[in-house]
């Protein structure tokens, strides 16, 4: 049975409202990602990009994006990024993650998954996905790498 991310994608396409209706759903799917309300603007398998704007919500005491926050932005779009690349006989499960604070990050954010060799996606194992999130101004404030373990899809 297809994963419903990849089937949505192929259905919708990569269109402005098909991103903005991706980004919905995989809210709906995982409530906790609408805290940061992510909005896709790539959705590709081995290449997935979000933003996060900056907003009181997910700001600390410094008025800049609080640490979780960014967390989340990672594992979004590097379980989204996953997702599209595993096929429906496997599934994946994020079992780890590190994380480097490298700036403030004192604007809105954008949130980057690039995975060129899909080749380790399809097999089972663990395989580390890297995200790097950066300010309006291109720097990055942030950067994640999180092993996901693949392996093989319960039946039901």
């Amino acid at each position: 049975m297809p994963r419903p991310l990849p089937a949505a994608r192929a259905r919708l396409g990569t269109g402005r409202l098909a991103l903005w209706l991706l980004s919905v759903a995989v809210c709906r799917a995982a409530p906790y990602f609408s805290t940061i309300r992510p909005r896709f603007t790539r959705f590709d398998p081995g290449h997935v990009v979000a933003v996060v704007p900056k907003r009181r919500a997910v700001t600390n005491h410094l008025g800049t994006v609080h640490a979780i926050a960014m967390c989340n932005a990672a594992e979004l779009v590097g379980g989204t990024c996953t997702d599209l690349l595993v096929p429906d006989e496997l599934r994946w499960l994020p079992v780890g993650m590190e994380v480097e604070y490298l700036k403030l990050a004192k604007t809105t954010l954008t949130a980057t998954c690039r995975i060129d060799d899909p080749a380790p996606f399809r097999t089972e194992g663990d395989v580390e996905v890297p995200v790097d999130v950066t300010d309006t101004a291109g720097v990055v404030v942030f950067r994640a790498r999180i092993r996901m373990r693949v392996s093989r899809a319960k039946r039901s």
